[in-house]
């Protein structure tokens, strides 16, 4: 689930909250990372909880309107296309999913049933919908297509939710649209026949990937000292006060991975490193650790210093 970049994104945001915090406390900010890292998981798990709530109220408010003493036609004999949805129908009786749940206690929506009403309502009166339940023939490629749409255009987008997550755990900010994304990618590939454990994938790809981050940590914290001279010397007319600090922790940690990972491609650290410049500093950010890189690159190859090999040799 974790991608090489998102998993940069939490390292940074793990350093520059220990230099917030002015201590060297170096286990809590490995716990921090990883924490930070299990709470992607769980927004995950959360996102698929809420279409899991959302099935289960439609299907509940069907159960009560065919009771009403006064129901309608309508309510008596309701179009039954959305409960029966087969790729919900997945979701909901899925039994890893439902431990997962339980066990990190992600009970969220439950006691907050006004977000599921709000984007019930919306569903109920939105142009898909309307599509979907006038659409004669039920099958999965369908009920796929239409929960896909359903998430895309109704649950992503919808601001309450959004300042829901974003008041519940502030690092879910920058996962949110990771774990859309993951999501709508899951669903599209997701078959009649998938598996339990289609929907509950692993955090991370292998241990490789969970290695990286904790070594990306431990070698940048480490060498931090070391990894800052070496971006000081190549700006020799900047006071290093006056560069960002997110600046200094991307520089820091695109040097580490150029001096203490040998299977990771220069080009891959340069091209890593510009992105998170783009997206999370200054306008010219991304010119400045670009060029930083790019004469310490140069700087190593010439004094043979680049000791790259297998994989980061391409």
């Amino acid at each position: 689930m974790l991608t090489r970049r998102h998993i940069r994104i939490k390292v940074m945001q793990a350093i520059y909250a220990l230099s917030q915090s002015k201590t060297n406390d170096l286990d809590a900010t490995k716990k921090f990372l990883l924490q930070s890292m299990e709470d992607t998981y769980d927004l995950y798990l959360l996102s698929l909880s809420f279409l899991r709530e959302l099935h289960k109220m439609a299907k509940s408010q069907m159960e009560l309107s065919k009771k009403k003493y006064l129901a309608t036609e309508q309510d008596k004999n309701p179009n039954t296309a959305f409960v029966e949805n087969k790729l919900l129908h997945q979701l909901s009786t899925n039994l890893a999913l439902t431990d997962l749940l339980e066990k990190r206690k992600l009970n969220d929506w439950d006691l907050n049933e006004d977000y599921l009403k709000i984007v019930h309502k919306e569903m109920v009166e939105s142009p898909i919908y309307a599509q979907y339940i006038s659409t004669g023939e039920k099958n999965y490629t369908n009920d796929k297509k239409f929960i896909i749409e359903l998430y895309k255009q109704i649950i992503a987008p919808n601001d309450k939710i959004y300042e829901y997550l974003e008041d519940h755990k502030l690092t879910w900010v920058d996962d949110i649209p990771l774990v859309n994304t993951y999501i709508i990618k899951l669903f599209k590939k997701a078959k009649e026949s998938s598996s339990n454990a289609y929907f509950t994938p692993d955090l991370f790809k292998d241990l490789e990937d969970k290695e990286f981050a904790i070594k990306l940590l431990n070698k940048t914290l480490m060498h931090q000292k070391d990894l800052e001279q070496a971006y000081v010397d190549k700006t020799v007319n900047w006071d290093k006060d006056r560069i960002a600090e997110l600046d200094s922790i991307l520089l820091q940690m695109g040097i580490c991975e150029l001096q203490h990972f040998p299977s990771i491609p220069t080009k891959v650290s340069m091209n890593e490193y510009l992105e998170l410049a783009k997206e999370y500093s200054t306008p010219k950010s991304s010119i400045f650790i670009n060029g930083i890189l790019d004469k310490l690159v140069k700087q190593y190859q010439a004094e043979n210093k680049l000791n790259k090999m297998g994989r980061g040799l391409l």
